[in-house]
């Protein structure tokens, strides 16, 4: 069965160019004017992935975003004319899975369809992963993978953005794994397309901040030069 894809535009043109471009490679695609447009057609049917302009007249795109990961988790391709550096870390934050400025070119937008779908593809079963329920101790706190929440000792919660958990939550569920920064990238749906694997790093480190009893000298999440990163849940014991 071919790929359903959303796109979502208030502008026609656009939204017709887009759609029938992926109608012309394979994809089953609908059409969408707007977030309530969006909302009534998921009702009916989850799609496989939502192409969305974040710069829609009625409703601000990161809230269209926000819901559509809450209520369903799927896959969301932002797009918009701003290419404003905020909006792009904002929307990556709150969830989404990739970003392209618009005008975009649309063999782009197709090849990173392709990918977003694929990693979702990849994306390992239920069944295999870390129960949603379970705390898991990184080195001196504990994340809560049910209340996607970090705490200490004390039960105090410490502050995590979204990619922040995600990333510990891939780490959780790929213990002792060197996990390179491509496939940290895929599993903690943290791509940036401009900051690309540097944004791991940057990431890395303010986790370690927070989990570490010397970030300088990380014992839990540790650097493999020249691969990734490695979690380790006994610390320096392995």
């Amino acid at each position: 069965m071919n790929a359903h894809v959303v796109v979502v535009d208030d502008e026609a043109a656009a939204r017709d160019m887009v759609g029938d471009y992926l109608k012309l490679h394979g994809f089953e695609v609908s059409l969408c004017d707007s977030g309530a447009a969006l909302r009534s057609l998921m009702t009916s049917r989850r799609p496989d992935i939502v192409v969305l302009d974040l710069n829609m007249p009625e409703e601000d795109g990161f809230s269209v975003v926000r819901h559509v990961k809450r209520t369903a988790g799927t896959p969301i391709i932002m797009l918009t004319a701003t290419a404003s550096p905020v909006d792009r870390i904002v929307g990556l934050e709150i969830g989404a899975d990739d970003y392209l400025a618009k005008p975009c070119e649309l063999r782009e937008l197709l090849a990173r369809i392709r990918a977003v779908l694929r990693r979702a593809a990849a994306a390992p079963p239920s069944d295999e992963r870390v129960p949603v329920n379970e705390a898991v101790r990184f080195g001196t706190k504990w994340l809560d993978l049910g209340a996607h929440m970090l705490r200490d000792d004390a039960g105090e919660e410490l502050t995590l953005t979204s990619s922040e958990f995600n990333l510990l939550k891939a780490f959780a569920e790929n213990p002792r794994r060197v996990l390179s920064r491509e496939r940290l990238l895929d599993l903690a749906g943290a791509r940036d397309p401009d900051a690309f694997d540097r944004s791991i790093d940057v990431r890395i480190t303010r986790i370690r901040r927070k989990i570490e009893p010397d970030a300088d000298q990380p014992a839990f999440i540790k650097t493999v030069r020249g691969a990734g990163y490695m979690f380790l849940p006994d610390g320096e014991k392995r």
